[in-house]
């Protein structure tokens, strides 16, 4: 009787399992994938990974100090300066390790901060904060604006 009662409650179980649509991925998660696919794509030297997480106009800036030391906003040079950047071939890998500080959602928008530091070729380079700014639209969520600063120290 007891395997009886087992065989049922099994066959139960998986019936259920098969027929319960998987969880939805989270808009967290798959920001936070959109935001790492960069930052792979970066590492590996692969524009098309990069180019996946932006949209076609994203906007990028960088907050720095000019040689007088006034703090200045510089245009990033576009998106496909950076693609063209990171696809061509360069002997160091480019390893910007993030934390994620803050994500923001208010419905198809996000904004999301996170700290890092910019080692090139396994050596510390500058550290500072990236600012994103997303949309969730047809292909999920893509970069459309990007800022950040840049330091040497005062890192952590």
């Amino acid at each position: 009787m007891k395997t009886i009662l087992t065989l049922g409650i099994t066959f139960i179980m998986l019936a259920f399992t098969q027929t319960t649509p998987l969880k939805a991925q989270s808009d967290e998660s798959m920001i936070k994938e959109t935001i790492m696919a960069m930052f792979d794509g970066m590492r590996k030297g692969d524009s098309t990974l990069v180019r996946f997480a932006f949209a076609d106009n994203a906007i990028m800036q960088g907050i720095d100090k000019d040689r007088t030391g006034k703090t200045v906003v510089r245009d990033g040079g576009g998106l496909k300066n950076f693609l063209n950047a990171v696809g061509t071939p360069h002997d160091q890998v480019w390893d910007e390790q993030i934390e994620f500080s803050s994500i923001l959602i208010d419905g198809a928008m996000a904004s999301v901060w996170t700290p890092y530091e910019f080692h090139l070729g396994g050596k510390f380079s500058h550290c500072g904060v990236n600012s994103f700014q997303l949309y969730k639209g047809e292909k999920g969520w893509k970069i459309i604006y990007l800022v950040d600063t840049r330091r040497k120290d005062a890192c952590k």
